[in-house]
């Protein structure tokens, strides 16, 4: 298995892997609105049998980079994968209440939350360019929420601050426009969640720079997995103590399911991206990154009749090119 790995590393261009992790990662929102499992569970099992899948390759290959494991990046671990635990369960719940094309434009502005983290807390220099970039995106999430939710009456009625209860509520959509948009109840919360989640990613990204500066990938991730699935776990108990929800009674689509996930968005996904990282600049896999949300918009389109409005479109292009200009300033000087 080893020869066959080291084999791919050798003779696959990182941009050609770096493409099919995007495909791979825009069937993420597609595979979790396939499944009928509550979103924690869904999540946990798809950390989990990720974690299964890379445990034995990172045990055997990698056995003496995970004793040499330090107290102190143990700890760095656990919050790292107790960030990546948030985030999995804020993003797959706002796919309960918003569609595809909302939740996945929001959660890819992590990249904006990682710039201002980085500022406040390593002290990293903020270009113009950069505020530019989360301003402008800043500009299209306000849009994109605003305008998922009401039509342009309501949106009078909204700065009159007479609407900001029903938002909340879901008491301004009518209910047969909104089957017939494919969103659900409550999109401002849906979107909300999404953006919880993006935070929740750029906590588990800078969290993780100082592990990933002295550990290999596939140890690093392993370990991470790891604490995120033991989070996940205890989360998903929690939610079966107050709400009955079954942890293993499930058909077998629903473990085929949760197996697409780990193997798809988990493996030939996130981890290929990471790996890719080593090879390619940070930069292009950041803009690269911005393929997901358009892969998932058109496969919720084609798979699950997901038809985003206008202002959902408007706004996910000015999110992306906020993002776009933030993930490049570094490299704009």
């Amino acid at each position: 298995m080893f020869h066959v790995v080291e084999r791919v590393e050798e003779e696959v261009p990182p941009m050609v892997a770096l493409a099919v992790a995007i495909v791979a990662v825009s069937t993420s929102a597609i595979l979790i609105e396939f499944s009928n499992a509550p979103s924690v569970v869904k999540a946990f099992y798809r950390v989990l049998f990720t974690t299964l899948l890379l445990a034995p390759f990172a045990a055997t290959r990698y056995r003496s980079e995970l004793r040499a494991f330090s107290g102190r990046d143990l700890v760095v671990a656990v919050v790292t994968g107790g960030a990546l635990a948030v985030h999995f369960v804020t993003w797959f719940a706002s796919l309960d209440w918003t569609t595809v094309a909302a939740s996945v434009t929001l959660v890819q502005s992590q990249p904006l939350f990682v710039a201002v983290g980085a500022w406040a807390l390593l002290d990293e220099r903020v270009t113009g360019r950069t505020v530019a970039g989360i301003l402008v995106a800043l500009v299209g999430m306000a849009a994109m929420t605003i305008g998922s939710v009401l039509s342009p009456a309501e949106v009078q009625g909204l700065l009159s601050g007479a609407l900001w209860d029903d938002l909340f509520t879901g008491a301004v959509l009518d209910s047969t426009s909104t089957e017939a948009a494919g969103t659900s109840p409550r999109p401002l919360y849906g979107n909300a969640l999404a953006v919880a989640g993006a935070v929740a990613a750029a906590g588990y990204v800078l969290a993780g720079r100082s592990i990933r500066q002295r550990v290999s990938l596939v140890p690093y991730v392993t370990v991470v997995y790891g604490v995120c699935t033991v989070v996940l776990f205890g989360v998903a108990l929690a939610s079966v103590g107050q709400d009955a929800v079954a942890l293993t009674a499930y058909p077998p689509v629903e473990w085929a399911l949760f197996l697409a996930m780990a193997v798809g968005p988990g493996i030939f996904g996130h981890t290929v991206i990471n790996w890719a990282l080593k090879y390619v600049e940070s930069s292009v896999v950041s803009v690269s990154l911005l393929g997901e949300p358009v892969g998932s918009t058109l496969l919720a389109l084609v798979l699950l009749g997901q038809v985003p409005g206008l202002a959902t479109v408007a706004g996910g292009v000015v999110v992306l090119g906020g993002i776009y200009v933030t993930t490049t300033a570094s490299g704009a000087g």
